[in-house]
């Protein structure tokens, strides 16, 4: 390979929550600069979240995260483990086992091989959203955030429309709506450090299993839709005990 053929490394940015070790930041990047080595396709971004519990009675206390924009390809993969370290190396496998699945679907052409029994035997569990069942999307924005979440859903208090909130995965915030045949004022009350995007993609209809097909063959974080059983906005994301999760409206 000539010196014109070889690519530069791509950032890495490392965001740290609680009592996290002083030099996790690096060995989290070092270790996640591993994964993505062997990554064919551009990475446009790649954002790890490094988190402490205080309480020594928390069971597995360290977690780590990590979002990964393959070529506009959303890879994301969430450990957690007794000590930071620990849930680093932990990351690292799972993330290079992601990528990996990732390079081979797109070998097959993008889609599910013949055959494949995707999501088969998952439990899907059901849960309303936390908090109140209306709000606006800069109040959407502040429970997301309390919460610690990267995303979530909520019926907007203006328009009545089920909304989402969550992150971009380059530091942003953006909101996507159910309905785009509603006329919903644009988002105020947030700071002017934190303008919040507006996805133009409306949501699809789809049902359930649909859903999570769709989340499986993407690989994306979440999938935002509306169910035709009810005719209402759903989000659908794996949980950290591996079942997936349906939100649907706190109301």
């Amino acid at each position: 390979m000539n010196r014109s053929q070889i690519r530069p490394l791509p950032e890495v940015r490392v965001e740290v929550r609680g009592e996290v070790p002083g030099d996790a930041a690096e060995y989290a990047r070092t270790k996640v600069l591993a994964a993505l080595g062997k990554v064919g396709e551009p990475v446009l971004g790649t954002r790890v979240k490094l988190s402490q519990a205080a309480s020594a009675s928390v069971r597995h206390p360290a977690h780590a995260q990590v979002n990964v924009d393959v070529n506009g390809h959303l890879v994301r993969a969430h450990v957690t483990a007794d000590t930071m370290p620990e849930a680093i190396d932990l990351l690292r496998d799972r993330l290079a086992g992601r990528l990996s699945r990732v390079h081979r679907r797109g070998h097959h052409g993008g889609g599910p091989r013949p055959g494949s029994r995707i999501g088969q035997g998952r439990r899907v569990v059901r849960r309303r959203a936390h908090g109140p069942a209306r709000l606006t999307p800069a109040q959407a924005v502040r429970r997301m955030e309390d919460l610690g979440y990267d995303f979530h859903l909520f019926t907007d208090a203006d328009s009545g429309v089920d909304s989402v909130v969550y992150r971009d995965g380059e530091g942003g915030q953006r909101l996507a709506r159910a309905r785009r045949d509603v006329a919903a004022p644009v988002p105020s009350g947030l700071p002017p450090a934190a303008p919040l995007g507006i996805s133009g993609i409306p949501a699809p209809r789809m049902g359930v299993e649909q859903a999570v097909w769709r989340l499986e063959t993407t690989g994306l974080p979440f999938v935002f839709f509306v169910d035709t059983a009810t005719e209402r906005g759903a989000l659908l994301h794996r949980r950290r005990d591996g079942l997936y999760g349906l939100v649907v409206p706190a109301e």
